[in-house]
């Protein structure tokens, strides 16, 4: 999940260097925290949070194998 994450997110920025995705493991659930510059949250979270949405949708479909809730944090 991590690294599709961190793929994602590479993709749409301006500064693929600066993002950055720490991940929490619970029992049940997994944690994704998502970095990027200050600059790019913009392109991250998208108009009324239509690409941060899409993110999640894809990350949540990709967990249902293993399984988890998977939950993703946009964090400045």
């Amino acid at each position: 999940m991590k690294e599709l994450l961190e793929f994602i997110a590479k993709s749409l920025v301006d500064n693929p260097d600066e993002v950055t995705v720490h991940q929490v493991e619970g029992e049940r659930s997994l944690i994704l925290e998502l970095k990027v510059a200050e600059d790019d949250m913009g392109k991250v979270i998208g108009k009324q949070g239509r690409i941060a949405k899409a993110i999640r949708t894809v990350i949540n479909a990709a967990a249902v194998k293993d399984e988890k809730r998977v939950i993703v944090e946009i964090i400045q």
